[in-house]
């Protein structure tokens, strides 16, 4: 036949090529309308990709295994919103074989879109027409093991979080999470205790009591057990990674680059830093695979992000840390420049940090503004005009959203909120910090209230009230309060203070007790918890005019 076929003169070959030409263009023409053929089965399979149901594709392929996992893995990879597939010349042939084309579009939200154009064949089955498995349906040259994926990207070099002197506070690092799944260990327990053993020379207060702790909250989903930067893992002399249970996972996280030091406001700078890399971050999508370097395929990404500016004076935020551990029970302290209201600083010992207290955390005030609502009371008196009005000017009676250290919880969508009820008061470290700016803007003749911020150039959003101008009849007699309490008073005791203005008080034996002083250009919080919370509170202020 192959002998013939080669003697044969050729204007018989070009007849037979015609014919054969004829039959193909009237098969695709029945192919392209038959569900039955297979078009239908390409369509069929379409209609399941955009349905991103790679079981329901696979079952139109000759290898629904391999195809089920392969396309399970590039649909959760790429994440789309839309998935678009077409069926572009589906053709049959005469031998039960076919051909066809497929235009994927695969669709992000930000109109971010990944055109794709593939081939594949076709067998003639006893059940049917199947599509012949190749990761090349997916995208041409795809290995197998391999799969597409779409990832953001984030512009370089990253921003860092800068004090006010222009000083990198805060800057991204490589880090180390050092996570413990209970459900890849036979002995959880033994585990935890094995886990805490290779940590305890770099993490020492990471203990089998506090891994345990960790596990119970969590209802059996893996948990980190801490986070440790490059050198640390150095210092380890085994390898946590060859506990049972335990995986070492890279990422990125905001670190302090400073080490001594650490702040409650934290969480709400990172949460500012983040917001820069989430608007600027770009897409990429990528074909991955078994020994082969990523490829990218499609994407863009613009400039990094500008660097966040804040208030911080990290030299005060060190002496602030060390003023907190004065005593053995929960405190924060928070100094504020007198006449901006900027944040200078804010620290808390570990007792507090265990609390969970912020800059947010809405507190009892107990006996300790006595002199201000008094003066309140008054001036609504003789002015004829409401308490909460007056109060709101103080800065008490006002909500704050403070970026860079308000940080959104569950429990308190980030705003601080003030509860004025006759003799029942509770107040936020941020409020007592307004108030403080206020009095003492006042004692400088600049007679209105602003509020506190972190961030240079990102406005305070206030609500449930307005600040404004200062009345001297209402802040006069309550600085004057504020000098006989330093002078005479409850904070008579504290040493190298000149000057020094303050309120002291407690919400009873348990406490909370608060400190607010005016002193040196600054105001200062203090917030403590637990029996004797107000000695508490001057100890820790004491500390803090001491090594200053």
């Amino acid at each position: 036949m192959k002998i013939w076929a080669k003697r044969a003169p050729k204007m018989a070959c070009a007849a037979a090529t015609c014919s054969v030409a004829v039959v193909v263009l009237s098969a695709c023409g029945i192919g392209g309308g038959d569900d039955n053929g297979v078009a239908g089965a390409a369509r069929q399979f379409a209609a399941a990709m955009e349905r991103q149901d790679a079981g329901g594709a696979a079952g139109f392929t000759t290898a629904p295994g391999q195809a089920g996992e392969a396309l399970t893995q590039t649909l959760q990879a790429m994440n789309a919103e839309h998935v678009d597939v077409n069926v572009v010349k589906p053709v049959e042939y005469s031998d039960g074989t076919a051909s066809f084309s497929l235009k994927t579009t695969w669709r992000w939200a930000k109109d971010r879109t990944f055109v794709t154009t593939s081939s594949g064949t076709a067998r003639h089955l006893s059940t049917g027409w199947k599509l012949t498995w190749e990761p090349s349906i997916i995208y041409p040259g795809l290995p197998y093991g391999g799969q597409l994926r779409e990832i953001r990207t984030d512009a370089t070099p990253a921003p860092t979080v800068r004090s006010q002197s222009g000083k990198t506070f805060m800057y991204l690092q490589p880090v180390n999470e050092i996570i413990l799944d209970p459900n890849r260990t036979k002995d959880v327990n033994q585990s935890a205790r094995a886990l805490a053993r290779t940590l305890a020379p770099i993490a020492p207060l990471v203990t089998t009591q506090v891994i345990s702790e960790k596990l119970a909250q969590s209802q059996g989903k893996p948990i980190t057990a801490v986070t440790l930067r490059d050198p640390d893992m150095e210092v380890m002399t085994s390898d946590p990674g060859t506990v049972p249970g335990v995986t070492v996972r890279k990422a990125g996280m905001l670190v302090m680059a400073d080490r001594r030091l650490s702040s409650p406001l934290e969480p709400g700078l990172t949460n500012y830093w983040q917001a820069i890399r989430d608007a600027t971050a770009g897409w990429q999508v990528q074909m991955v695979g078994p020994g082969i370097k990523p490829r990218k395929l499609a994407g863009d990404q613009g400039p990094a992000g500008p660097s966040v500016d804040t208030t911080i004076d990290q030299n005060l935020q060190l002496t602030l840390g060390d003023a907190a551990v004065e005593v053995g029970q929960p405190a924060t302290i928070m100094a504020l420049d007198a006449g901006s209201g900027a944040i200078l600083g804010m620290a808390q010992n570990s007792y507090a940090v265990e609390r969970g207290i912020n800059a947010d955390s809405v507190h009892p005030v107990g006996s300790t503004l006595n002199p201000v609502l008094g003066e309140v009371d008054r001036t609504a008196t003789a002015n004829q005009e409401s308490n909460d009005a007056i109060m709101d000017r103080l800065g008490l009676g006002v909500q704050f959203t403070v970026p860079g250290a308000s940080a959104p919880t569950a429990d308190q969508p980030g705003v601080t909120t003030v509860d004025f009820r006759p003799g029942d008061l509770n107040a936020s470290m941020m409020n007592m910090g307004a108030l403080g700016v206020a009095l003492a803007r006042s004692s400088m003749g600049q007679m209105s209230s602003v509020p506190p911020f972190v961030i240079k150039g990102a406005p305070t959003n206030i609500v449930g009230g307005k600040l404004g101008e200062l009345d001297a009849a209402t802040t006069a007699p309550i600085l004057q309060a504020m000098a006989t309490t330093a002078k005479t008073g409850d904070a008579s005791d504290l040493t190298g203070a000149p000057g020094l203005r303050a309120l002291v008080g407690t919400n009873g034996p348990q406490g909370p007790g608060w400190f607010l002083g005016l002193q040196g250009g600054k105001v200062l919080v203090i917030y403590c918890e637990g029996d004797k919370s107000g000695t508490a509170a001057l100890q820790v202020a004491q500390k803090y005019f001491r090594i200053r």
